[in-house]
């Protein structure tokens, strides 16, 4: 029988040739619950913006393991001993970090799953495989839970500047043309070290380290917060949320298999069984965006508008800004709308709503270590010569209102 040539190379837009590093990579890959993320938009709505924005987290996940390899090779080469045990868990944690992403990224998280995460998701989703694979990603599955006692290893998963940024950033600047996230990934890992166990920075990468937290910033304001985006998204979590509420009172929701599961039945981290975690993994993308193309006939009002909002892309207006709207005018507008459209109060929030956005490039409570040359570890924050870095440690809070806009 013919044998599968599981060691591929695969050929990515930022990075050219990603090798597999091994048939379980391969498998691992290879199986449904993984392929499920090709079909499971990286950026939700962020397309309705940027038409370019089209890339999946199978993409990311793929270029975090391509990244994780290049990072292990420049710290054995720095005398940093990692077995071969150690960094396949590196490369199966980073490949797997984000496999428990819903459709649409974390609308579902905000709508018809409560009170899970998608980083718990992605954990149950690890153990099933670990299952399926004999216990071979039981060291993974430590490493990225933070049990395992080399904790740099865990900070190449999840730290401020791990594995998972440093492609994100990049990636999403490529595909939206957003040319300020364009970090220089290669040389933030040329320049990563391991001193008392701990991930850090050598001096000499420390501007680097600086335009990737300032890149972060405008990547934030630009892109994850603009403003059409973060409408299109509440937008999106209250079609979804809307169509769990008519589900439980009975009313008929047409939508896939998976989908329909999801809103008949409520779903919370008490219930959420293998069998549920299952079901989870035949819903993506594809289910949602079909349910909304078939709901812009409902004959639920509130159901039926706000699909079209999204289907035809003419959204609520959305107003942003530094300081809290006054209760005044935001009585002034419910009041307006909801006379236009004879709405209930609670029919009301899902027309006329309003929240904060925070944007904090840089937390020090989790700080990014220089290595200076006299072998001192040093905050970035304080390292810096540059004002801006202990300035972006502070959140920024910004206000939005969203609300039908005129011609309704």
């Amino acid at each position: 029988m013919e044998k599968t040539n599981k060691l591929k190379i695969l050929n990515d837009p930022i990075y050219g040739f990603i090798a597999i590093p091994n048939t379980l990579i391969f498998d691992i890959i290879e199986h449904p619950y993984f392929q499920r993320l090709r079909r499971v938009t990286q950026m939700g709505m962020s397309n309705l913006v940027y038409p370019g924005a089209n890339h999946t987290r199978f993409h990311h996940a793929i270029g975090c393991l391509h990244l994780m390899q290049k990072a292990v090779q420049v710290l054995r080469s720095k005398n940093v001993l990692i077995s071969e045990e150690e960094s396949n868990a590196l490369y199966i944690a980073i490949l797997l970090h984000d496999i428990g992403h819903g459709a649409y990224s974390h609308a579902l998280e905000h709508s018809i799953v409560s009170g899970i995460s998608h980083e718990e998701i992605s954990l149950l989703f690890m153990k099933a495989l670990n299952e399926e694979f004999a216990g071979q990603l039981t060291l993974a599955i430590e490493v990225f839970e933070g049990k395992y006692h080399r904790r740099f290893l865990n900070q190449l998963i999840t730290s401020q500047l791990d594995i998972d940024r440093l492609d994100y950033l990049k990636r999403d600047s490529f595909y939206t043309g957003v040319a300020e996230g364009n970090i220089s990934s290669d040389r933030l890992i040329a320049m990563m070290n391991v001193v008392n166990d701990e991930l850090v920075i050598e001096q000499k990468g420390i501007y680097s380290v600086e335009k990737f937290i300032i890149a972060r910033r405008l990547m934030y304001w630009q892109v994850y917060l603009h403003k059409t985006g973060l409408v299109a998204e509440n937008i999106l979590v209250s079609v979804l949320k809307r169509a769990k509420f008519l589900a439980s009172r009975g009313v008929t929701v047409s939508a896939s298999k998976a989908l329909q599961y999801f809103l008949y039945h409520p779903i919370t981290p008490e219930n959420f069984s293998d069998e549920i975690l299952h079901k989870f993994s035949k819903l993506d993308d594809y289910d949602v965006l079909m349910a909304i193309k078939g709901w812009t006939d409902h004959e639920d009002f509130i159901l039926s508008k706000l699909s079209n909002m999204l289907i035809d892309r003419k959204l609520l207006r959305i107003e942003i800004q530094d300081t809290p709207f006054s209760k005044d005018y935001i009585t002034g507008i419910q009041k307006n709308v909801q006379n236009k459209l004879h709405l209930s109060e609670e029919e009301l929030s899902y027309f006329v709503f309003n929240n904060t956005i925070q944007n904090q490039a840089y937390h020090t409570s989790k700080p990014i270590k220089i290595y200076t040359k006299k072998e001192a570890l040093i905050d970035i924050a304080t390292a810096s010569d540059q004002l801006n870095v202990k300035a972006l440690a502070q959140p920024v809070v910004k206000y939005f209102l969203c609300y039908p806009k005129d011609k309704f």
